[in-house]
């Protein structure tokens, strides 16, 4: 369910709780300063020396670098968008019911373009990693937040507990029966 605010049942408006404390979390203050610090630290690379690095290439190796730090540039300022709309959320200059609507929403990401990471720019390989490292997690929280019900997760450790747990009140408690399941 990708587009969350229309819902007609409040059960199911658990999302927008989920939304509105997230925002104003220090996980997100902190995903934040990470996402707008490297929006400023690509900025500068492409600006300066990534400009220096890119005529140093041959012609084909320039088309894939031209490729590669507009893919980065992307990336950062999509994520961007969705973290300045979660700010807007948590200053209540918007509703949280237009968050969620599809236009501010992340696409799932894509598949990296195979190039030959050893003859480009290390810089720019860093932020190509970095930025698709950042919009995955931006996406891993839009899918996460702005679903109508909470994703269940399964915690394997309290699955083992509670097999001990079970084990034990069943009267013969064979510890490595309950690593043999």
């Amino acid at each position: 369910m990708r587009d969350a605010i229309h819902s007609a049942d409040p059960a199911r408006d658990d999302w927008k709780r989920r939304v509105v404390e997230f925002a104003g979390s220090e996980m997100f203050d902190r995903l934040f300063r990470e996402g707008m610090s490297l929006v400023e630290e690509a900025a500068s690379y492409l600006d300066g020396p990534g400009r220096t690095d890119s005529r140093k290439l041959n012609r084909e190796l320039a088309l894939v670098y031209a490729a590669e730090s507009m893919e980065v540039t992307t990336r950062l300022m999509q994520a961007a968008s969705w973290l300045v709309v979660q700010r807007a959320v948590r200053e209540k200059d918007m509703k949280v019911e237009e968050a969620g609507d599809e236009k501010y929403r992340i696409a799932k990401p894509g598949e990296p373009h195979p190039c030959d990471r050893a003859v480009m720019p290390a810089l720019l390989m860093a932020l190509v990693d970095r930025s698709r490292a950042l919009y995955e997690r931006v996406w891993r929280f839009d899918a996460a937040l702005y679903t109508e019900s909470a994703q269940p997760t399964e915690n394997p450790v309290m699955r083992q507990i509670d097999r001990l747990r079970a084990a034990a009140e069943g009267g013969a408690f064979d510890p490595l029966a309950v690593w043999r399941k």
